[in-house]
């Protein structure tokens, strides 16, 4: 499991130019079953996605597909973990 830290690297004009079509990419990653969930950074400086991948190499792979990524919009920090223990509800993320 992986979560994705984005940090923009453009002023946020540019980021909102994109932002459409970086959602749409999103969406088509979680028909995918690729990404367990997302969000905007507070303040507003890049974003946070959490997925369940379980290859850096694939990871990247699908990483470079997204538009903030294509355009140098954003920076990306990948930050590898296995869940050993969580909440009732979020069991199913434990090995």
């Amino acid at each position: 499991m992986f979560i994705v830290s984005l940090t923009y690297i453009k002023e946020l004009d540019i980021v909102e130019s994109y932002l459409q079509e970086h959602v749409d990419y999103l969406k088509e990653q979680y028909a995918k079953g690729f990404f367990m969930a997302s969000g905007r950074k507070v303040p507003r400086t890049g974003g946070v996605i959490l997925s369940n991948i379980k290859d850096k190499e694939e990871l990247m792979d699908v990483l470079k597909k997204d538009p903030f990524y294509k355009n140098e919009v954003a920076q990306y920090d990948i930050i590898e973990f296995v869940p050993s223990m969580t909440s009732k509800e979020l069991d199913f993320l434990t090995l």
